[in-house]
């Protein structure tokens, strides 16, 4: 199990990194291990808890979880087909040129499952947008991650509650209350890891028009922080590297690089 749980926050690992090298493509990415491993704690606590928490409610209340997860599923995976809908777009037709239009339908519809999957255990480091020729929103915010991880806390604390009521005598023998916190702040320890990223391992972070802090609280609206000088940098000829973004031609605005925060 362990092996496996390794396994998968390895693949989520791998997810995050391709996903930052596909939004910042203009760029010279370079990966440091502080961030490999602030990932991977992130990552590794988000996914874990989240699966133990599901174990745990199924194991007092076995008819409700198929239903709590494929209401979460169906969720996700209706998420991208009604933004596509909703923004009168034609119906894509270049993902592959010998691919007929049922055809198409099939790989779009696997291409949500998997992506619904995904999102029922964390969050998806990569976002469809059918509408998109690539098939990938590049413009991904601070608001839908921090919508996800606020109402995902709130879930696990209300299964982990229901688990503390419903528990059988088996788990009597656990001192569950300290078990349920352990639960909780272990996904809020996921957050913090994931903080701790963008505000200071992430390999493009002097793009940002904000820090991280600032964008969350903007998003939920509680507080607004000053936000300091900012120069937009400019977009290179042949991906130079970070460290001389300024050698470019194009220039990139700060709302494109506000929404191109990974």
């Amino acid at each position: 199990m362990v092996i496996s749980l390794l396994s998968i926050v390895y693949g989520a690992l791998r997810c995050n990194i391709l996903a930052i090298k596909i939004r910042y493509d203009d760029y010279e990415v370079s990966v440091h291990p502080a961030a490999y491993l602030c990932v991977f704690l992130w990552r590794g606590f988000e996914i874990a808890t989240r699966v133990a928490v599901l174990v745990l409610f199924s194991s007092v209340l076995k008819v409700w979880v198929l239903p709590l997860v494929l209401i979460s599923f169906l969720i996700f995976f209706l998420q991208p087909w009604v933004r596509f809908w909703s923004s009168h777009s034609p119906f894509p037709e270049n993902i592959e040129k010998t691919l007929t239009r049922v055809g198409t339908t099939i790989v779009l519809c696997m291409l949500t499952f998997l992506y619904a999957g995904i999102n029922v255990f964390c969050w998806s480091a990569v976002q469809l947008k059918l509408d998109d020729p690539d098939l990938i929103d590049k413009g991904h915010g601070w608001r839908r991650s921090a919508t996800y991880y606020s109402l995902r806390f709130v879930e696990n604390a209300a299964l982990t509650l229901l688990w503390y009521v419903h528990r059988t005598d088996f788990y009597r023998q656990v001192d569950a209350p300290v078990l349920e916190l352990l639960l909780l702040l272990g996904y809020a320890l996921a957050v913090f890891f994931m903080l701790l990223f963008y505000q200071c391992c992430h390999p493009c972070r002097r793009l940002f028009s904000s820090s991280p802090a600032q964008g969350l609280w903007e998003c939920c609206g509680s507080l607004k922080l000053p936000a300091g000088p900012y120069t937009p940098p400019s977009l290179p000829q042949e991906k130079p590297g970070l460290e001389q973004p300024e050698t470019a031609k194009d220039t990139v605005t700060n709302g494109e690089v506000n929404q191109n925060l990974c």
